[in-house]
C-alpha cells in the first residue's frame, strides 16, 4: 500500500464492483448473438415529478418475480436457475393478500446472493408498513408481476398488455418498480 492510500479505508484490489454490463455483453457474444448487446436507453424518459408529497400518494408495485408454480422443481431461496418457472402474462394480485413470488426464473449472481429476503424482489409487506406509518397514503388495490420475456428490440413492435394499464386503472400516483 502506498503512503497516500494509508488510512483512507481503500478496499483491497480484489474487492471491485462486478462489471454486470460487460459480463452480459460477453455472455450474449458467447451465445453467438453477433453484435454486442445494446442496452435500451432513451433521450426522453417517461417519468414525471410527483404532483404532491409521497405521504399523499397512492403507490403501485410492479416486480419481475414469478408466482410460485408447484410441481416445477425447486424455486425457493438459493434454487438453481429454473427456466420452467418463467411466466408470459402479467400477474396481478390483491395488495392486501399474501403472494408467493419467487425468482428462480431469472439469472442472478447465486454465488454472492442468498435470495432469502423476499422484500428484495417483492416489497409488498414493506410498502404496507410504509402506508401504516404514513410515509405513503396507500397502496393500489393490486400489485403486479411483469414477465421477463420482453426485449427492448421486440417490445415496441409487439403489443404488450403490461402492468401500466393496471396502474392507471388503480389510479396510482407513482409505482415502485423492482426488476429482478
Amino acid at each position: 500500500m502506498s503512503g497516500s492510500e494509508h488510512g483512507f479505508g481503500f478496499a483491497p484490489e480484489h474487492d471491485q464492483p462486478i462489471p454486470y454490463l460487460q459480463r452480459i455483453r460477453d455472455y450474449y457474444q458467447a451465445l453467438g448473438y453477433g453484435a454486442p448487446y445494446r442496452w435500451a436507453h432513451y433521450a426522453e424518459v417517461p417519468f414525471a415529478p410527483l404532483e404532491r408529497p409521497l405521504g399523499e400518494c397512492r403507490i403501485g408495485l410492479v416486480t419481475t418475480a414469478a408466482p410460485y408454480q408447484p410441481g416445477k422443481d425447486e424455486q425457493g431461496p438459493g434454487a438453481a436457475y429454473n427456466a420452467a418457472t418463467k411466466f408470459y402474462t402479467v400477474y396481478s394480485g390483491n395488495s392486501v393478500a399474501h403472494h408467493d413470488l419467487r425468482i428462480a426464473h431469472v439469472g442472478y449472481d447465486r454465488t454472492h446472493t442468498t435470495a432469502e429476503d423476499s422484500n428484495t424482489w417483492f416489497p409488498l409487506r414493506e410498502l404496507r408498513r410504509a402506508g401504516a406509518a404514513g410515509a405513503i397514503h396507500e397502496l393500489t388495490r393490486r400489485s403486479d408481476a411483469a414477465p421477463t420475456t420482453r426485449s427492448h428490440r421486440g417490445s415496441p413492435e409487439q403489443p404488450f398488455p403490461g402492468p401500466s394499464g393496471c396502474l392507471r386503472e388503480d389510479k396510482a400516483d407513482a409505482a415502485v418498480l423492482v426488476a429482478v
